[in-house]
């Protein structure tokens, strides 16, 4: 009697077990090309490939504008004219070296931070990362001034409106690849077995993965309304380790029984991590008249590319 009871008692908390793990969907983003435009604007590739039809001086003055603008940013609100030797691949890293002090009076700019990459100045090093943790959260608009934040309105509208809407629909999209317009679902949740969100039957998360430095790539998410949709967290810097190895780490975060990665980019360095770890890649391609680009990309495409990697999973959602 007592095993027959343990068997079923088994077959319940397996069968609970099944209905806690819904299907998550990672999305892996490329930035620069993919996502925004920024240095085919700089470069005039994306107004040349137009045949005449883009004003190529527009196109360079705006990147340019793009350009200026991150820069300042960067230097004068996220410490990276003091920590640009210090690149890290995630915010986090730095986390272990925080003793939790508060920084409200602290003077960063008195500290000295610098060599030698000791215990001492890792950990000024990760409170900067939770100040700059901090003001992604908080938004632009609780730095900026109004008129600094209406240039920058403006300066979004006229590149959007530049490149065909290819902000507002990448925007939108990944919009539609995230369970919520806002707070969407970080690794944290994953890690977890008790989450808010355990009787929906289709999970989405988009992280980023990109070739630039963090502090600017963070400051990037910001300026083109990527912030809500991409949790700090999610934003890993490959420049010193490599695409492959932070796709690795990603695949550990998110350890769940029925995840699914989709890659999406335009550069040959994702496509190849992508093979490595046997994920769908998605080659964005900005020119005119290209079915893998902004707006064009659609739900129907990238749910193809999942289908045939994992073709016991079916896109009932696609």
């Amino acid at each position: 009697m007592a095993a027959t009871s343990g068997i079923a008692l088994e077959e319940t908390q397996v069968s609970s077990s099944d209905e806690i793990n819904p299907r998550l969907d990672v999305y892996v983003w490329d930035m620069d090309e993919t996502l925004i435009l920024l240095n085919s604007l700089l470069k005039s590739s994306y107004a040349e490939a137009f045949n005449g039809l883009k004003d190529v001086q527009k196109g360079v003055e705006l990147g340019r504008m793009w350009e200026n603008l991150i820069l300042q940013l960067c230097d004068d609100n996220f410490f990276y004219d003091q920590i640009e030797n210090y690149n890290k691949p995630f915010l986090d890293v730095m986390s272990k070296y925080d003793d939790g002090r508060d920084l409200s009076d602290y003077d960063f700019n008195k500290d000295e931070l610098g060599p030698p990459h000791d215990d001492v100045n890792k950990r000024k090093l990760a409170y900067r990362h939770r100040v700059i943790a901090q003001k992604y959260l908080q938004g632009l608009h609780n730095i900026l001034d109004r008129e600094t934040i209406k240039a920058w309105d403006d300066l979004y509208s006229k590149t959007d409106e530049y490149t065909d809407k290819w902000l507002s629909s990448a925007r939108a999209f990944l919009e539609e690849c995230s369970d919520e317009k806002k707070d969407v679902v970080s690794s944290t949740a994953y890690g977890n077995t008790s989450t808010d969100s355990t009787n929906a039957k289709h999970q989405r998360v988009n992280v980023l993965v990109t070739s630039g430095s963090l502090i600017p790539s963070l400051v990037k998410c910001i300026l083109f309304h990527l912030d809500s949709l991409i949790t700090h967290e999610n934003v890993y810097s490959s420049w010193d380790v490599g695409k492959t190895q932070c796709f690795r780490w990603i695949k550990e975060r998110f350890n769940h029984p029925n995840v699914r990665f989709c890659v999406i980019g335009d550069g040959w360095e994702e496509c190849e991590a992508a093979e490595i770890m046997r994920w769908p890649f998605i080659k964005i391609d900005p020119r005119p008249g290209k079915p893998h680009r902004f707006p064009g990309l659609t739900s129907k495409t990238v749910g193809h590319y999942f289908s045939v990697v994992y073709p016991n999973n079916k896109n009932d959602e696609e």
